[in-house]
């Protein structure tokens, strides 16, 4: 399924005016944003465009916006970083942390590592733009219109360009004024420790220290859309506990270490698929196939963050939907997240946090935390 053109306008929209703020609210790489704390808000919620939601390992929520900075929550205050205060770019694309306990935030084309105090944007090396894979790197995406990740080993990036592929070099030649194709829109990394790049319209591509692997099928590979429709891309990879793979899309994937010669490709492929759950709202012959986010809860079961129709689990048999509300009306979401304890939370574009309560997401405040 395609997203519905207003909507996806919007989100690309939203997309493109990030490259359009980042000229505004690039930093340098030698900037060192020290946290003026005389100047910090203390706020009773986060603000109403909560695109990300991460927990570090002291247990402080992070929340990222888009537009109104950064907030943190230790459990009893919340305070809002922005650059009022010294943050250096009110817009946060990605939060991750480091095997020795240190944050990162990704803010319009810098990479900031936060020491408590202030915020150190990383710098960029002209050492080592090989493409390496060792387990305690963290991987960051350029930012829109880029065929360029970040590699990052805590003191240094590495800006490394994703290699080509025919139909990724055919369609930049068709379509020269039209965004890459090679844009990371999401990243993961798997059982294996191998790393995952979801594409904005060229599919997915594994990196398994060696080679990079791509699943160039018609239903991820979405430079088969007319290119006036625009492309939903791999927003999100998830694998199951069985092992399959998720690509928003109509199937599921198996994924091995090496080529294999299956039935029908005698010469060797690093995959098999299998129909999925078809659509999300059971209608045979429905299109509800794609999402924004996915996550798995501790029963290994699958949360599915959709823009416009709610939530849906998934347990592996039942599929069953949950609208979120914000009071009467249904509201659209980003991201879904689920915490170190097992709780669910949901990022949305205009209403704030959402975290499930065992029956239905509710906004979240300090003044409604239990």
């Amino acid at each position: 399924m395609r997203l519905p053109t207003p909507i996806l306008c919007t989100v690309l929209i939203a997309l493109n005016a990030c490259g359009q703020q980042a000229a505004h609210d690039m930093i340098s790489n030698s900037h060192k944003g020290i946290i003026d704390f005389a100047k910090v808000d203390t706020v009773q919620a986060p603000g109403k465009n909560i695109m990300l939601i991460y927990q570090d390992r002291k247990n402080n929520y992070w929340f990222g916006s888009w537009e109104e900075g950064l907030y943190q929550y230790d459990g009893k205050t919340m305070l809002h970083f922005t650059t009022a205060c010294g943050l250096p770019g009110n817009r946060i694309d990605e939060i991750q942390e480091d095997h020795a306990g240190n944050l990162y935030f990704a803010t319009n084309g810098s990479i900031l590592k936060f020491d408590g105090k202030q915020f150190i944007a990383l710098p960029e090396s002209d050492a080592d733009h090989d493409w390496k894979l060792i387990p305690s790197d963290l991987w960051f995406k350029d930012g829109w219109d880029s065929r360029f990740v970040f590699r990052c080993d805590g003191d240094s990036l590495y800006k490394l360009q994703l290699p080509p592929v025919r139909q990724g070099e055919e369609y930049i030649a068709r379509n020269p004024t039209h965004p890459n194709p090679y844009t990371v829109y999401s990243m993961y990394k798997d059982s294996r420790g191998h790393a995952w790049f979801g594409t904005g319209a060229l599919g997915a591509v594994r990196y398994n220290g060696r080679s990079f692997d791509w699943i160039l099928e018609r239903d991820v590979m979405e430079i088969y859309n007319a290119p006036t429709e625009g492309a939903n891309g791999i927003r999100s990879i998830i694998e199951d506990k069985d092992g399959y793979f998720w690509f928003n899309s109509l199937f599921r994937y198996r994924v091995y270490e090496a080529k294999k010669s299956l039935p029908g490709n005698p010469e060797g492929t690093f995959y098999s698929r299998t129909k999925s759950i078809g659509s999300l709202d059971g209608k045979e012959g429905g299109n509800l196939n794609e999402y924004l986010s996915i996550t798995k809860d501790t029963n290994n079961a699958l949360w599915i963050a959709t823009y416009n129709a709610g939530v849906y689990h998934y347990d592996g048999k039942k599929i069953t939907q949950y609208i979120v509300k914000n009071g009467p009306l249904a509201i659209t979401l980003f991201s879904v997240y689920r915490d170190r304890a097992g709780q669910l939370w949901l990022g949305t574009q205009k209403d704030g946090a959402y975290r499930f309560n065992g029956q239905t997401f509710e906004r979240f405040t300090l003044n409604h935390k239990q």
